[in-house]
């Protein structure tokens, strides 16, 4: 990609801290692997009791247009995941990433380059294996709560898959949302292959960067509420696997994302009322001025609060931490009259709450990334800790907002997590 390009997304990612990547999307620093050898790379194991189902959907909003490709519909994937009783064997667990999108998120112009600093063709992404049988029935026992996960700006939806893959085996039914056009790429049924606009976008001279930006959020609101709408109809869609229309409890919803979908998740809190409780994990909530360095500005979400449960997760990046640091969380926290608590993970950085806090260090010892862009990524925090911290402040939220099941860990300090910060 032209350095250019490059510079542009730099500094959309330093202004508003919605590019996934930790701190901004930087060149790739040279591995030290041998050029051709594919290197590989493990999700770690969920940690509840049930096995997991997974089934992609190809959904059109017939009623609205295509914001980044006028004169289109908008169309989206997303992803279920939900227990099932039809454990996966290793030879039929579902892909990481379509071999299309793995590709294409593993070359010059996807964000395994531009955001994480990995050696493009070095990393077969969708040799990677996840937990899950593909279209495989749900469980029965009833339905289930929802949550709905939203990534950072230009990840893909898999992108927290580790996250996804535990809440699911812990009961809850987990959608997965790609906000098309802006995500590194989208791979449909048939083959064709969506990628992000963005790159391009950003090179404009004089490009009005917090402008983009805007339009990036009320992009992926508008996408999140008509999923929820697709949701509800899910009983009339054929072809969908036994029972999981039904696994559906659309009357407990919450909602997490990570740096942008984490803006994600608490503006469309704000604006759709069947959001019942929401995660931020390390996305800033204001936008920069047209420069993308300068100016300060709140969206409704901070400037009007929320009346339900939402907890902030800070990194140890340096535009992160505290609540009291960032402008748009500190905002939120004063207006807001629901339930609120902020956590921020020591020796983190913006990537630890995505993949690539358990599978770029699997990566950088087979030389696909250097030591200094991988601290720059994940921070010195050990993954393990940094996963299962991220797992179980996620799982007893919802737990305690959608099942009224309260472990207390939310409470205030944790023995338990000694490298987790709480403010409340």
């Amino acid at each position: 990609m032209a350095a250019v390009v490059l510079a542009a997304v730099t500094v959309a990612a330093t202004a508003a801290g919605t590019i996934g990547a930790a701190g901004a999307a930087l060149a790739a620093t040279p591995g030290d692997g041998s050029p051709g050898r594919q290197a590989r790379a493990w999700l770690p194991e969920p940690s509840g009791p049930y096995p997991i189902g997974t089934t992609a959907l190809h959904l059109t909003d017939a009623g609205r247009e295509d914001p980044w490709h006028p004169g289109q519909r908008r169309e989206l994937m997303i992803s279920l995941w939900y227990p099932t009783s039809h454990p996966a064997a290793a030879e039929d667990r579902a892909a990481y990433m379509e071999p299309a999108a793995g590709k294409h998120f593993d070359g010059p112009d996807g964000v395994g380059l531009l955001n994480y600093g990995t050696q493009p063709g070095r990393t077969d992404w969708s040799a990677i294996r996840t937990h899950a049988r593909k279209d495989a029935p749900a469980l029965t026992g009833g339905p289930r709560p929802v949550v709905l996960y939203s990534p950072g700006l230009g990840d893909p939806r898999t992108w927290g898959t580790a996250l996804v893959e535990d809440l699911a085996s812990r009961g809850y039914v987990v959608v997965t949302v790609d906000h098309t056009y802006e995500a590194s790429e989208v791979a449909f049924p048939g083959g064709d292959l969506a990628t992000s606009v963005l790159p391009g976008m950003l090179a404009q001279p004089g490009l009005d960067i917090g402008a983009v930006l805007r339009k990036a959020m009320d992009t992926r609101v508008a996408d999140t509420r008509f999923v929820l709408d697709q949701l509800a109809a899910l009983g009339g869609r054929p072809g969908l696997p036994a029972g999981v229309a039904g696994a559906l409890d659309l009357g407990r919803i919450g909602m997490v994302g990570q740096s942008a979908g984490g803006f994600t998740a608490l503006q469309t809190m704000h604006d759709d009322p069947r959001i019942a409780a929401g995660v931020n994990m390390d996305g800033q909530m204001h936008f920069p001025g047209p420069d993308g360095h300068t100016g300060v500005f709140l969206p409704s979400v901070a400037e009007d609060g929320l009346n339900r449960p939402f907890l902030l997760m800070g990194s140890g990046s340096g535009d992160s931490g505290s609540y009291r640091n960032q402008p748009g969380w500190n905002a939120v926290w004063q207006h807001s009259t629901g339930w609120h608590a902020d956590v921020t993970l020591a020796g983190s950085r913006h990537g630890s709450y995505t993949d690539a806090q358990p599978l770029l260090p699997q990566l950088a010892r087979q030389g696909v990334l250097g030591a200094e862009r991988l601290r720059n990524d994940v921070g010195d925090i050990r993954p393990g800790r940094a996963e299962l911290a991220t797992r179980s402040y996620v799982a007893s939220f919802f737990d305690r907002w959608l099942r009224g099941q309260d472990d207390h860990l939310l409470d205030g300090p944790s023995a338990r997590f000694p490298e987790m910060a709480y403010e409340r």
